[in-house]
C-alpha cells in the first residue's frame, strides 16, 4: 500500500506582481485568503498533510496566519524553505541574484517533507475550486508507477482562467485520445476580446485565436516521489547550461522537468479537467471580482457562511 497522497503549496513568492503577502490578503466573506479555500477543498477532497514552501523571511506571519488555520482545518502542517543558496555541490549562488531559482527547485527544497508520498502541487495565491483536488486526490490514490512514471496535471478550461483585467500568461495543452499530455506550450500575452480569446507573440502585431474550451495548465499537477529524483538530475543540467548566460534570472520551471520526462518516454501525464472556474489575482483590478464569486459560492452552500474552520 503506496503512501497517502500529501499536498504541497508553492509560496515562496510573496505575490511581488501587484504588492503585498497576497497568500494572505482577505478575500472571502469572512476575510479567509485565497489559500484557506485551497485548504478546505483539499482537506475536503481527502488531503491530510499539507507542507508549505515558504521562505524565511515570511515564516513568522505566515506560520501565525496560515499554517495555523491550517492546523484548525485537521492537516498535519510541514514546512520546507526555498533559499537561494540550496544548491547542489559544486555551485555558489552568483552575485547579484535575488531572484528565486524557480518551481522546480522549489519542489527540490521540499524533498525531506515529501519523503515518499505521491503529492499535489499547488500555487499558492490561486483559486482551484473544489473539484481539481478531488481529481488529482483519486488519481494519486489510484495510480502507481510501473514502466513510465503515472503522473497527473489538472487542466482548466482556457475560458475560466482569462482576466478582463490584461493579458495573462498559460501553458496550452495538447493531449492524445487517451486523455495523456504532449506537450504545454506557453503563451505569454492571452486576452479576451468580443470576438473570442485570442494571443500574440509578438507584441500585438498579430493575433491568433484560441477556443475557450482549450485545455490549459494552472500548476495544479499530481506527482510521484520519482518527480523529485527526476529534478533533482535535471537541475545540475540547467545550471551548467543557464548560469554562464543568465546568472540572475534564469529560473527552472516545474513544467520544464515533466516536458524532459514526456519526451524521453519515461512518464505518462494523465490529464483530468476540471470544470470549475479559476481564479486568480494577476492585476489588482482582479481582486473585486473573485471576492464577489466567493460571496456568491457561499450564498449558493458550497462554502459555509461562516468561518471555513469553525
Amino acid at each position: 500500500m503506496h503512501e497517502k497522497p500529501i499536498l504541497v503549496i508553492m509560496a515562496a513568492g510573496m505575490g511581488s506582481r501587484y504588492g503585498g503577502l497576497k497568500q494572505i490578503d482577505p478575500v472571502g466573506p469572512s476575510g479567509e485568503a485565497i489559500i484557506d479555500y485551497s485548504l478546505y477543498d483539499a482537506r475536503r477532497a481527502g488531503f491530510e498533510t499539507v507542507v508549505f514552501i515558504i521562505k524565511h523571511e515570511i515564516e513568522e506571519p505566515f506560520k501565525a496566519a496560515v499554517g495555523a488555520r491550517a492546523v484548525k482545518a485537521g492537516f498535519e502542517v510541514r514546512y520546507a524553505y526555498q533559499q537561494l543558496d540550496c544548491l547542489p555541490e559544486g555551485f555558489a549562488v552568483p552575485e547579484g541574484r535575488v531572484k528565486p531559482w524557480g518551481t522546480a527547485h522549489a519542489i527540490l527544497t521540499a524533498e525531506q517533507a515529501i519523503g515518499n508520498a505521491p503529492f499535489a502541487v499547488i500555487n499558492a495565491d490561486d483559486y482551484y475550486g473544489p473539484q481539481g483536488f478531488k481529481l488529482v486526490y483519486d488519481y494519486l490514490s489510484s495510480h502507481a508507477d510501473s514502466d513510465r512514471y503515472a503522473w497527473s496535471m489538472v487542466g482548466f478550461l482556457l475560458g475560466n482562467t482569462v482576466s478582463a483585467n490584461g493579458s495573462v500568461s498559460r501553458g496550452v495543452c495538447v493531449t492524445d485520445e487517451h486523455s495523456s499530455l504532449v506537450s504545454v506550450t506557453e503563451r505569454t500575452c492571452i486576452e479576451p476580446y468580443d470576438g473570442g480569446i485570442h494571443y500574440t507573440e509578438d507584441g500585438g502585431e498579430t493575433w491568433n485565436d484560441l477556443p475557450s474550451d482549450t485545455v490549459v495548465s494552472m500548476n495544479l499537477w499530481g506527482f510521484t516521489p520519482g518527480y523529485v529524483a527526476e529534478a533533482k538530475a535535471g537541475f545540475v543540467d540547467f545550471l551548467q547550461k543557464n548560469l554562464p548566460v543568465n546568472p540572475l534570472k534564469c529560473e527552472y520551471y516545474l513544467p520544464s522537468v515533466v516536458t524532459a520526462a514526456l519526451q524521453r518516454g519515461d512518464a505518462d501525464v494523465h490529464v483530468l479537467t476540471s470544470p470549475d472556474k479559476w481564479h486568480g489575482i494577476t492585476y489588482r483590478e482582479d481582486k473585486p471580482e473573485l471576492v464577489d464569486a466567493l460571496r456568491q459560492m457561499s450564498d449558493e452552500g458550497l462554502y459555509p457562511k461562516a468561518s471555513l474552520f469553525g
